[in-house]
């Protein structure tokens, strides 16, 4: 498994947008923000609209906001929207198995055991915790010179 750019950057944008939680969150500003081309994050929202992890809004205080307290979001369902499966062999991909080696084959719980802990650990990390991280991050990095 080797998440994409269209992932870190879908994880970048939820941090961002949860963090200015003051209404909506234009993604002009969250483009100037994280350095990432606007065009690029149209793609990723309507992603991640499409999984009902952001909601919109037209008009002249419009943008993005979360679809819920951050907390309540994990990471893994966060890089699935943008990523699409994280399985690390292809046989794992669908709910069911329909490789016609799988009942004899040697590797298949190897591959269902790396699976497993990429899920557990995806799944067990939220947005809230990475959006923590980012705020001490920037605390530690304030410009107290005048």
């Amino acid at each position: 498994m080797k998440v994409s750019t269209k992932g870190r950057y879908a994880i970048r944008l939820m941090i961002d947008i949860g963090i200015q939680s003051n209404g909506y969150v234009r993604l002009k500003d969250v483009a100037r923000r994280q350095e990432i081309s606007i065009k690029y994050l149209e793609q990723i929202v309507g992603l991640l609209q499409k999984a009902g992890l952001l909601l919109s809004s037209r008009g002249a205080h419009g943008g993005y906001r979360l679809s819920k307290d951050p907390y309540d979001y994990n990471m893994g369902e966060i890089l699935k929207a943008t990523e699409g499966s994280l399985s690390p062999v292809s046989c794992l991909e669908d709910e069911v198995n329909n490789c016609l080696r799988y009942n004899i084959c040697s590797t298949i719980k190897f591959w269902q055991g790396l699976n497993d802990v990429i899920n557990e650990y995806l799944d067990n990390h939220t947005l809230g915790e990475l959006m923590e991280i980012e705020k001490n991050l920037k605390e530690k990095n304030i410009d107290y010179s005048i």
